[in-house]
């Protein structure tokens, strides 16, 4: 049965903060993401190397070495718990075995961990989205959808707790809207054909969630907005552009807590703030931690509303402290400290380490400012108050620029020339979106060059 999001989780701003969701996710062995502590959750992935039958065991030595390293951390660190993500490469998810055999391996480590020291950690399995190329049948048909699936169903066997992935359904119509700074295209493709996919890819989820005892966790618009991020980042296209985009895809990103989603919501996912006002759902934040992965103006303010405190994805290689992916972890832990820290304090020293978190980033760019949790929880309860795809991301532009223009207007947020200039012109642009998704659609699909409508049944 289909949830329907007509009001805002949080009513009260001093209730949205890091660690504590509405409705926590708990776990066998006692670890609750959003029960008042906030827990690393460490991403990493292998150094360059192919990735075949025949090296398949160096593949699984490596992840070996690298969990072994981390719960050795942990213990030593006195972490309280921890989450490991497994991102699958791409032949990992056309060969689900492949998949299933890493997940094991890193399961089996830290139930082991656990057993002798007591350093509780628990599994995200997150399946690379494969539906692209020439080779591609059907978004929800054909070799590549029934890989994803597989792949789930195994790693979820193989004892992964939480379930999530990284869709792309519309991305490659949303690719040229950035490129071209279309505003009207990214609503295309994020509202009609990305909300489209996430309903039928998290209505698959959840069901293999139930079936396996597992939890359906969340997805991410990364495709979508961190591919604005860092073309911003390049001045490729504007900030305010990005920005707006950002605060779009917490509509797609929402379709999977409307399918039975249950958190927590992915880390690179930076609209997940906006899923937690929504739903009250635990998520998973990253920021600072991540340069290793991509640079970004959203190092503290992203830590602001965190149940989980991710890195992205760092590669096995030797650093000088140890294993890259081992000292990933210890900073991610020292953060949670600190936030636990604050949060054991009082509330007040919670709220103001949210605060400060918040105010260091939100004047020097809009894509922090729009992540303010004040601006975050204003704008939800505005978005909640429209249905529909459509009519929610496009509310989700208007609100996102006006929340950029009056932030500018009282001296609360940056923007050079071009920035303002962008902010005047993406106002236009909006003002001029069609009044219903077919209008949309009819004018719209003509421009889309990249898309083949029939793998979407339209």
């Amino acid at each position: 049965m289909k949830r329907d999001f007509n009001k805002t989780a949080y009513q009260n701003l001093d209730d949205f903060v890091f660690g504590k969701a509405l409705y926590p996710v708990s776990l066998a062995n006692g670890m609750q993401i959003g029960g008042g502590t906030v827990y690393p959750e460490i991403n990493f992935t292998l150094p360059p190397m192919t990735i075949e039958q025949g090296t398949m065991k160096t593949v699984v030595e490596n992840y070996r070495q690298i969990i072994t390293g981390i719960c050795e951390r942990a213990r030593e660190l006195y972490v309280p718990g921890f989450v490991a993500e497994i991102e699958t490469l791409p032949p990992m998810t056309f060969n689900p075995e492949w998949a299933e055999e890493v997940t094991k391996t890193v399961v089996d480590i830290i139930k082991d961990f656990e057993a002798k020291y007591g350093v509780k950690g628990a599994v995200r399995i997150t399946p690379n989205d494969i539906r692209e190329g020439s080779g591609l049948e059907h978004m929800w048909r054909g070799r590549h959808w029934d890989a994803i699936l597989e792949t789930f169903e195994r790693c979820a066997r193989a004892g992964a707790d939480f379930l999530a992935i990284e869709s792309v359904g519309g991305k490659e119509v949303h690719d040229d809207a950035i490129m071209y700074g279309d505003i009207t295209k990214s609503v295309f493709a994020l509202s009609v054909l990305g909300c489209r996919d996430m309903e039928k890819l998290w209505t698959e989820i959840v069901s293999i969630a139930e079936k396996t005892n597992t939890t359906a966790s969340g997805d991410t618009a990364c495709a979508f907005g961190n591919t604005a991020l860092v073309l911003a980042d390049r001045n490729y296209v504007s900030k305010v552009f990005a920005a707006v985009v950002r605060v779009m895809t917490a509509i797609r990103s929402l379709t999977a807590f409307e399918c039975g989603a249950k958190g927590p919501h992915k880390d690179c996912g930076y609209e997940g703030v906006y899923v937690k006002a929504i739903t009250g759902t635990p998520i998973a934040t990253e920021g600072r931690t991540a340069a290793c992965a991509h640079l970004s103006p959203l190092g503290n303010v992203a830590a602001c509303l965190a149940d989980l405190w991710s890195n992205e994805s760092i590669q096995n290689i030797k650093l000088l402290g140890g294993m890259a992916p081992t000292v990933s972890f210890e900073q991610l832990t020292y953060d949670c400290r600190l936030m636990n820290g604050a949060a054991a304090k009082s509330r007040d020293a919670a709220l103001e380490l949210r605060d400060l978190h918040a105010d260091s980033d939100s004047y020097y760019d809009p894509q922090a400012y729009v992540l303010r949790p004040d601006v975050v929880l204003r704008v939800s309860k505005e978005l909640v108050a429209v249905q529909g795809h459509y009519e929610r991301t496009k509310k989700a532009a208007e609100l996102a620029l006006r929340e950029i223009e009056t932030g500018y207007a009282a001296g609360k947020l940056m923007l050079s020339e071009r920035e303002r200039q962008s902010l005047e012109d993406l106002k236009e642009e909006t003002g001029s979106l069609p009044g219903t998704e077919e209008e949309l659609i009819r004018r719209i699909m003509d421009d889309c060059e990249k898309l083949d409508p029939k793998k979407y049944d339209m």
